[in-house]
């Protein structure tokens, strides 16, 4: 039992997000090159901390925006029958160990000046914060109109408003540089960044390795599916019920029901149990007890639930 999609409403959108998320990544990877090179002119690690959060922000950007295009593509192969779903899930991976791996450096390099800290000018920082705060602002209202709609374009939204933290930190390393000229100040942002950060990476790395691992999503009960299903007036038995996340917001499952009543009855139910909790993609295989009169031609054993 197939369903017919419009498919014009995505492409609307699509059109619409996708000059926004150019724009965005634009900004942002200039605004990262700017940083990183002030970062190396004056020595400071605390730049250096928030260009590398930046560069995470142009990654979660570029994310929003290949699932957006390869959303709207489709599946256009037949040996990539989903299409280029999971593509988000290993950028997220690579964005994660990128993230990690800029805050395993910056507390190393903090460490070792805490022994002796460098001579790091305020201003500069300060300019280069206050840049960076405009940055942010102007890319998350690019993005804000759309967040609610995608969950790449509200990864990347989140990241972006997550970055200003970052520069917030700079300008008060900044701020406290130039006012008591305390030398260990670019030091502890440095330091209170790549906290921040971390936690947040290991936390995204779980996320996607869950996913690409198959394992069911966290906000569903497969025990609890399980006996809705068996539940469902007819149904006799539940088995190979698998449920799993193709990528963020598309959950998928697949379930085979041994049945004593009519198929098309109990077809409509089973999807019922599956939509209500989200899993408007889901196959079901509807299979007669034996000595259980068989369905009309016109009724199929094997229909895919699709929402």
């Amino acid at each position: 039992m197939g369903a017919g999609h419009n498919h014009t409403p995505a492409t609307a959108y699509a059109s619409r997000m996708i000059p926004r998320m150019v724009c965005a990544a634009t900004i942002l990877a200039m605004f990262f090159v700017v940083e990183l090179t002030t970062a190396w002119l004056i020595n400071s690690i605390a730049l250096l901390a928030d260009a590398g959060h930046m560069l995470t922000d142009v990654v979660a950007v570029f994310m929003g925006l290949a699932a957006v295009i390869l959303g709207r593509r489709g599946s256009s192969s037949p040996n990539r029958t989903y299409g280029w779903h999971r593509a988000e899930v290993f950028t997220a991976v690579a964005n994660a160990a990128l993230l990690i791996g800029v805050a395993l450096f910056i507390v190393y390099e903090a460490i070792d000046r805490l022994r002796e800290a460098p001579s790091v000018p305020g201003l500069p920082m300060i300019v280069v914060a206050l840049a960076g705060l405009s940055a942010n602002i102007v890319v998350a209202l690019l993005l804000r109109s759309h967040a609610d709609s995608s969950l790449a374009v509200k990864g990347a939204y989140m990241e972006v408003v997550a970055d200003t933290v970052g520069s917030l930190g700079v300008l008060a390393a900044g701020v406290v540089t130039v006012t008591t000229s305390w030398p260990y100040a670019d030091v502890v942002v440095a330091v209170l960044v790549a906290l921040w950060v971390a936690p947040r990476a290991v936390s995204l790395a779980r996320a996607a390795l869950r996913i690409l691992s198959e394992s069911s999503p966290r906000h569903i009960d497969v025990d609890e599916l399980r006996s809705a299903l068996r539940a469902v007036y007819g149904v006799t038995e539940v088995h190979d019920l698998h449920v799993w996340t193709l990528a963020p917001g598309k959950d998928m499952a697949t379930a085979h029901l041994t049945s004593s009543a009519d198929s098309a009855r109990v077809l409509h139910d089973a999807r019922a149990v599956l939509s209500d909790r989200g899993l408007h993609h889901a196959t079901v295989q509807i299979e007669h007890t034996a000595g259980i009169q068989e369905c009309p031609d016109s009724c199929s054993d094997a229909v895919p639930a699709i929402g």
